[in-house]
């Protein structure tokens, strides 16, 4: 993750969607047609999330990249190197000792949850906005359609991006400096 987003950012901005969800779902439910045949909305959305790649890109790229930079950071550890990211420090600070490398992986596994988390929430309210304007304008329903596709996508790549970058870098960076060292 990126340092200048904390849990708290994301814990706001998942409250923000999932309130507004709330909100809307009246609507989804009047939306909703009589037709008996028809699959629940609800049924309908969670499927489509459920399935949708872009609901777990950006937690994978997370953990992939959280895990990389700490695993090619623990030979410098063993060396005696300081831990940058204050997330994964002893006292909560920059550039003080590291947690256990078993605590850094429980952190990881929690952050790229966090990614999930957004992403499931982007996604349910994407598919709910696309079902309610196809309810209310059927002869744009394809155009609703594509456009939910490009908002799904252009979220996942962005999230994805903020996560997972800098923690790629940090791994080639650390895996250039173990192997000039001699660490293993």
């Amino acid at each position: 993750m990126s340092p200048n987003r904390t849990n708290k950012g994301h814990v706001a901005i998942c409250g923000l969607w999932v309130l507004s969800l709330f909100l809307i779902a009246p609507s989804v439910a009047l939306a909703q047609s009589e037709d008996t045949q028809q699959t629940p909305v609800v049924w309908s959305v969670a499927k489509s999330v459920l399935i949708d790649p872009t609901t777990y890109a950006p937690a994978a790229l997370a953990y992939t990249s959280l895990r990389m930079d700490w695993t090619s950071s623990q030979p410098l550890f063993r060396a005696g190197w300081l831990e940058h990211n204050q997330l994964f420090t002893v006292s909560g600070r920059p550039n003080d000792k590291p947690i256990s490398y078993d605590a850094g992986n429980r952190k990881i596994q929690r952050m790229a949850l966090l990614t999930l988390q957004e992403s499931i929430v982007n996604n349910i309210s994407a598919n709910v906005f696309e079902r309610l304007l196809s309810e209310k304008y059927p002869q744009h329903r394809k155009l609703f359609k594509a456009l939910s596709w490009v908002e799904r996508i252009a979220f996942s790549s962005y999230v994805s991006y903020l996560a997972s970058s800098n923690h790629f870098k940090q791994t080639q960076l650390n895996q250039e400096i173990a192997r000039q060292n001699g660490y293993r």
